[in-house]
């Protein structure tokens, strides 16, 4: 009995929203590509740092709220519509700072038209009240080649 008194404390902490929260840099970015993915605005943002930086394609967003109210849902309606694998990728850890690093393949259709893209994503994290947020996105990409 007493290790069963022992075993439900680890279990509640296990699937508390803690655990959930405590997802390392390279976890963050890839659940907040899925949340792109599903179609799920909250869960890709509060992947965001407040002060969020944005780069892609010349552009930038410089808050969550500017990312919000601009470029997301043309995120996610991207995202939906075609497959994302990473072929690359690299994490850096420093002092409360994190840079993960990805490659990538993207292929499907947007807009009706098909894509076929390598990417590059250079991501900086932070952490701040025991859970990772993204602070800088940098994206870039050009058409693969047919082969």
């Amino acid at each position: 009995m007493t290790s069963l008194k022992l075993a439900l404390p680890v279990v509640a902490i296990l699937f508390s929203p803690l655990a959930a929260s405590a997802a390392g840099p390279l976890e963050t970015v890839e659940q907040f590509h899925a949340a792109l993915a599903g179609g799920n605005s909250q869960q890709a943002l509060d992947a965001l740092a407040e002060n969020v930086l944005i780069y892609e394609s010349g552009h930038k967003e410089t808050s969550r709220a500017e990312y919000a109210g601009s470029h997301l849902a043309a995120d996610m309606t991207f995202s939906q519509g075609v497959k994302r694998i990473v072929s690359s990728s690299r994490q850096i850890l420093m002092d409360g700072h994190a840079l993960v690093m990805q490659e990538t393949e993207t292929s499907g259709a947007y807009k009706g038209k098909p894509v076929h893209l390598i990417g590059l994503e250079t991501t900086l994290l932070v952490k701040r009240d025991n859970a990772w947020r993204i602070e800088h996105i940098h994206w870039s990409s050009r058409s693969r080649k047919a082969p």
